[in-house]
């Protein structure tokens, strides 16, 4: 076990990094998927196939590291840090796409997204007009916030979200030792 556990840093690093990969793929239909919807879809399957890759990368670490057991508390630690890894190096691309390369294209694509749904008309019955003001005056409070701060909240939503994803993954991985028959 204690052997085990000195693999532990090394493959949450290295499935981290295939885990980080495989969301830096996904992010990058995101923008794409603004204007096509298509390229959104395929961006949301990237989202929902993340906990089941996530998965795969703890049964492996289980089966190579841990001989085809591990407790819940090691797989919940495991996934944990695997999610920390790979959130670690999407905050990196978050930040190179922030800074350099997005320069206001998806806060300009929603206003433009909520300017043709309330040009429309129909939304103007039933007081959607106090809607429109509010997301007109969110996009404005995000177009305010730094490329590293909507790195950090990225960061800090995906480490969010994987400690609670980490709990039914290490409860599906979890393999007990048999007990030896006397």
């Amino acid at each position: 076990m204690a052997e085990s556990r000195g693999y532990m840093q090394h493959y949450a690093m290295l499935y981290g990094a295939y885990l980080g990969v495989f969301w830096i793929v996904g992010a990058l239909f995101f923008p794409l998927g603004l204007g096509n919807p298509l390229l959104f879809l395929v961006f949301i399957s990237f989202v929902l196939c993340g906990p089941f890759i996530a998965y795969r990368y703890v049964r492996a670490y289980r089966n190579s590291a841990c001989g085809g057991y591990i407790s819940f508390i090691h797989g919940w630690t495991f996934t944990v840090l695997m999610y920390m890894f790979a959130a670690l190096l999407a905050a990196a691309a978050h930040y190179v796409y922030f800074r350099f390369i997005d320069q206001g294209y998806i806060l300009n694509t929603y206003a433009a997204l909520v300017d043709q749904f309330f040009a429309q008309g129909s939304s103007d019955a039933a007081g959607m007009v106090a809607y429109k003001e509010q997301i007109e005056m969110a996009l404005d409070q995000l177009s305010m916030l730094t490329p590293i701060e909507i790195t950090l909240q990225l960061f800090s939503n995906n480490v969010f979200w994987g400690v609670f994803l980490a709990i039914p993954t290490a409860l599906f991985a979890m393999k007990r030792v048999p007990p030896l028959n006397q």
